[in-house]
């Protein structure tokens, strides 16, 4: 994370902000709260966390600016940990089935190309779906990055019923022994009811083979999105039952 965070055009913004005021004084500190709202961090944690900074500079905790910016910056981190997981594949489903779910333009495509080259790195065996049968270019999308990772992709035409395309996909991973197949669905706007209704009936096909199946439903979230991103998330939980997030383009403002 903390290089993630570092790259980001957010924490280029803040070190910007420093190098422009270099005092440590309540021009500062106001001006750390206009960026960290601006990026959409929330009033809330904003406010939590000038105070914080707040009480420590007067408390002659750091000696400099940079040393403030170096524990901002580690405090932004430390709201993430408690909620930061690995990614681990349970040997004993095979396949090790992973959903993925999100609004139109996250990455969710190519966000299963990247993960599809990690598994392949760590030595496991696995199939891709190409469940987002609405996009023209979707299932070409998915296929070059299968070629790319000379990884199998389990696909019909266009207009297809998504929920065929992953049993079809579950089928043929269990048939050819895959540790872990992942499958793409089509992007829908969170408040599209009868899109969101289908993800159910994907997660309901899929149990049809494996009761436990999915074992992982990733919600791909820009990370520009800001506040926003919670209510994607309560609505795509209540559809399908998300158990992790794959945030993207974290070199972007937020």
């Amino acid at each position: 994370m903390k290089g993630v965070l570092g790259g980001s055009l957010f924490a280029r913004s803040l070190g910007g902000l420093f190098s422009r005021n270099p005092k440590l004084d309540e021009d500062l500190l106001d001006e750390i709260e206009t960026a960290l709202i601006g990026a959409d961090v929330g009033v809330t944690a904003t406010t939590e966390i000038v105070e914080r900074m707040r009480k420590r500079m007067k408390a002659r905790d750091f000696a400099d600016a940079q040393a403030l910016l170096t524990a901002l910056r580690n405090d932004l981190l430390a709201m993430l940990r408690p909620v930061a997981k690995p990614l681990e594949i349970d040997p004993a489903a095979k396949p090790f089935v992973i959903l993925t779910v999100g609004v139109n333009g996250v990455g969710k495509t190519t966000t299963i190309g990247k993960l599809a080259r990690r598994f392949q790195l760590d030595g496991h065996s696995l199939m891709l779906a190409a469940g987002d049968t609405f996009r023209a270019a979707a299932v070409e999308q998915l296929k070059i990055w299968g070629e790319r990772n000379n990884v199998a992709v389990i696909a019909q035409g266009q207009d297809a019923d998504p929920a065929s395309v992953a049993f079809d996909g579950l089928q043929a991973a269990k048939a050819r022994g895959m540790d872990i197949l992942i499958a793409d669905t089509a992007g829908r706007l969170h408040t599209q009811q009868g899109l969101m209704a289908e993800l159910g009936k994907i997660r309901r096909v899929l149990a049809k083979l494996d009761e436990r199946a999915p074992h992982e439903v990733l919600l791909v979230i820009d990370g520009t999105t800001g506040q926003n991103a919670l209510n994607q998330l309560r609505q795509f939980h209540a559809a399908v039952r998300v158990t992790g997030l794959v945030v993207t383009k974290l070199d972007g403002t937020a």
